[in-house]
Order: C-alpha cells, then sequence, then structure tokens
C-alpha cells in the first residue's frame, strides 16, 4: 500500500520557483522532420523562429496580466541564444528607447530575430548559468561539448541536483528559470521521492 507521507515546510525556508521551457528553436523545426537534427553542430546554439517569438509575446502578456512580472526577484537562464531570447522577451524591461542612459538586455536583432531592442529598465536581473543547459556536448575549446556524443539523462538529472542545491543558497524567494525540455525533465525526475506517487508523477511529466 503507498502511504503519503506529509511534510511541513516553514514559509520562510520556501521558495517559488517558475519553471519555463524555451519557446521554439529552428532546431525544433529541423528536429520534427528529422531527430538527428538535433545533433547538428550549425543548430547547437539555434535561435528562436518567428512562431517562438509569438509564443514569448503571449506568455510575456499573461505574466504581466496576471502580475507575475512584479513578483519575479531574479530570472535564471540557460547560456545558451534560444533560452535567453525567450527569458528576455518574457520578463526584460519595455523596448528599448535611444537616449535612455540604461544598457538594453537585448540588442536589436540579436540571434537574426528582427526583434528590437530590449531594456533593462524594471525588470528583475538575470543570470545566465551553465548548469541548467540541455544535454552537454564536450571538446578542447569548450569542456562541455563533444561534438557527436550527448550528456547521459543521468549526468542531466545529477547536474540538475547540484543546480538546485545552488538555487538553495540564492537569497531570492521567487524565481523564474527559462531552460530546457530535457533538462527540465530529467531535473525533475529526481526529486519527489518523499512525495506521494500522485504527485511524484504528476512532477516527472514530459
Amino acid at each position: 500500500m503507498d502511504v503519503a507521507q506529509s511534510g511541513l515546510y516553514p514559509l520562510q525556508r520556501c521558495k517559488t520557483v517558475h519553471l519555463v521551457r524555451h519557446a521554439q528553436g529552428i532546431h525544433n523545426v529541423e528536429g520534427e522532420k528529422d531527430f538527428s537534427a538535433y545533433m547538428s553542430p550549425e543548430l547547437f546554439d539555434a535561435h528562436l523562429t518567428p512562431l517562438g517569438w509569438n509564443q514569448v509575446d503571449n506568455l510575456r502578456k499573461h505574466v504581466k496580466a496576471c502580475g507575475l512580472s512584479r513578483k519575479i526577484e531574479l530570472v535564471i537562464t540557460s547560456p545558451l541564444l534560444r533560452t535567453m531570447q525567450t527569458a528576455v522577451g518574457v520578463f526584460g524591461g519595455e523596448s528599448y528607447t535611444e537616449g535612455v542612459n540604461i544598457p538594453p538586455l537585448m540588442v536589436e536583432n540579436a540571434g537574426h530575430s528582427g526583434q528590437p531592442a530590449i531594456s533593462s529598465l524594471n525588470c528583475p536581473p538575470f543570470i545566465a548559468v551553465e548548469r541548467c543547459r540541455e544535454h552537454l556536448v564536450e571538446n578542447d575549446e569548450d569542456v562541455l561539448w563533444k561534438a557527436d556524443v550527448r550528456e547521459a539523462n543521468e549526468e542531466v538529472a545529477a547536474r540538475g541536483v547540484k543546480f538546485i542545491n545552488w538555487l538553495w543558497t540564492r537569497k531570492e524567494k521567487e524565481i523564474a528559470i527559462v531552460s530546457h525540455s530535457g533538462f527540465l525533465f530529467h531535473t525533475l525526475q529526481a526529486f519527489g521521492g518523499d512525495c506521494h506517487s500522485i504527485v511524484k508523477e504528476e512532477i516527472s511529466k514530459q
């Protein structure tokens, strides 16, 4: 018999973490046609598609409408272009205005996006963190990149656990994380062992 284990956690010991998978990238379009495209070096740091930018705009509207944009204290993103474009597009400031003495979060046409620059005004701080990247790859220039060998799912999960442990050292209580489906899936599968099986199943879905 599966017995639920209940736990009580003081609010000051808790964080609210909003998990966001990046919007559609050009690699997703190619990967739907041929799965092996996900291993292509040319698509490794893929940028968002026009549909991806529409997804970003829709999520930004939702985040603003529900008041979440005023609550987020920190945005953590994978260092890959598609996640950074998603993070900045959703949680960044308004369109950048020339003459305002504040650096943009994203310059105009970043990653051949055709998008206007996005301001850093009135938005939370952003951090790009290597540990929340998609399946990693290794070579001489980048120890996290291999031309044709992807990190094993178990390694992704272990890296995800290290990322969550690091997250606990942060002072912020309400954090948005913009990452990748594989990273989020395998990381979440490593958690929930102390929960009822229904909860464990819920957090482990794709």
